[in-house]
């Protein structure tokens, strides 16, 4: 090695070892602010109290952000003038360049601390809620749970009409107290440190929650990993649930046999179904072949893409970014649905508490508690929107809502309900438990 290259070497060592010390640093007084929400875990006769919560990121953490996105290695441009290959280069440096150098995570911050937010201990864990209750008398308790690759930033445009329906087109009767936990290992709430946090044992944490909260009857709603959360909890029908609400139907509990057969088996679909159950077919088989992948993965392996979602922002949006093309309303154009801003609060919510991965293994816990899923007695009430990716008809989902109370079509609005179409959404969500008033 010439001294010129030795020299080279020693200032690209140099720049290395301060790169990575900025990096320590910053996620060094990260830890202390994470502490902030994820508190030391409480004592026995602390076990049921309820914390008020604030979020408070250091400067440093979005110092380190921004030289991470200045710094990023770029993959070649797909070989197509399409989405087939997965997120168009072009795309995503636009989004990373403005959320290098104009995007403002503390107005996202500020949004959330505008809102009365708690963290509360439940089996093990420190969950983080948003708690609004309403000013209207006889208003009914309401649990809703966010999806992945969501978090309750998704919910917050439906806060004001769900808690405050007059001043937003409703009555006062159609009222709710409104209750929006974190799922463990999503942002704030704490992240399993074990197995064993599958849908079936969060179900019954909120329950515990809605109960510590002294709401003795109450309903539940979800859309993605929140409608199968709402789902085990109408399975298990604990004691005060009168009743769910779900705009993200689960296929095995919906598809009859045979047509279940002819996808498994890549069969033509059966010659008796009706012109709206091959459109279901259709759906589910489309898919199941172009569009599961990533749930393959995080259903597997984990750990395995969880390195590059811990490590490079860059590829947290990626992973993000695609299933929001893949699934909005304005199919392959999620800015059509949501500001950049929005988009960015949900993937800088993750980056900031390192839960790209955490969060994944929900898919993994899913598979490894190979639940046999049984069908939901008490009331149940769906809304089906067309941006979904599986949309099955009325009698397919009676299949799984033994009673079904209310089942609607609606004219926009995709995978995202709440955040991409807030105000329809609300009034679906108030026709579906009217009966249950």
């Amino acid at each position: 090695m010439t001294a010129q290259e030795t020299a080279g070497a020693s200032a690209l060592s140099r720049r290395a070892l301060l790169l990575n010390g900025a990096a320590v640093a910053a996620f060094a007084v990260l830890r202390p602010a994470m502490a902030l929400a994820q508190a030391d875990a409480p004592t026995p006769s602390e076990a049921d109290d309820i914390r008020p919560f604030r979020v408070d990121i250091p400067a440093a953490a979005l110092v380190d952000l921004r030289r991470r996105l200045a710094s990023t290695r770029w993959p070649d441009p797909e070989t197509v003038d399409d989405r087939s290959q997965g997120v168009q280069l072009a795309k995503l440096q636009s989004l990373v360049r403005y959320w290098e150098t104009g995007y403002d995570w503390r107005t996202a911050e500020a949004k959330l601390n505008a809102l009365p937010q708690f963290l509360t201990h439940i089996d093990g864990l420190d969950i983080h809620f948003i708690h609004v209750r309403s000013r209207h008398a006889g208003a009914l308790p309401l649990i809703m749970t966010h999806g992945w690759p969501g978090s309750v930033f998704e919910l917050l445009k439906v806060i004001g009409p769900l808690t405050d329906p007059t001043a937003h087109g409703g009555t006062a009767q159609d009222a709710f107290h409104l209750v929006l936990p974190s799922i463990p290992g999503f942002g704030f709430s704490e992240k399993p440190k074990g197995t064993g946090w599958n849908p079936d044992r969060i179900a019954r944490a909120w329950d515990v929650l809605m109960k510590r909260l002294g709401y003795t009857n109450y309903v539940s709603q979800g859309g993605d990993w929140g409608a199968i959360i709402s789902d085990a909890m109408g399975r298990q029908a604990p004691q005060g649930l009168i009743g769910i609400h779900v705009n993200r139907i689960e296929r095995s509990t919906t598809i009859p046999p045979d047509v279940a057969k002819a996808l498994r088996n890549g069969d033509p679909a059966p010659a008796n179904l009706t012109a709206e159950e091959r459109a279901a077919f259709d759906q589910a088989r489309e898919f199941l072949n172009k569009g599961f992948g990533y749930a393959a993965i995080m259903g597997t392996r984990p750990q395995t893409v969880g390195y590059s979602l811990a490590d490079s922002p860059v590829g947290l949006a990626a992973w993000f970014y695609d299933k929001l093309a893949d699934w909005v309303f304005t199919r392959g154009e999620p800015e059509h649905s949501f500001s950049r801003d929005e988009i960015l609060d949900n993937i800088t919510l993750y980056w900031l508490t390192n839960t790209g991965t955490s969060s994944a293994r929900i898919y993994w816990e899913n598979n490894a508690g190979n639940a046999k899923l049984g069908s939901v007695s008490i009331p149940a009430a769906v809304t089906i929107f067309p941006g979904e990716v599986y949309r099955p008809p009325k009698s397919w989902a009676a299949r799984a809502y033994h009673n079904l109370i209310y089942y609607n079509q609606v004219d926009k609005g995709g995978h995202f309900a709440a955040w991409e179409e807030p105000d329809l959404f609300s009034a679906e969500v108030r026709a579906a438990f009217r009966p249950l008033r």
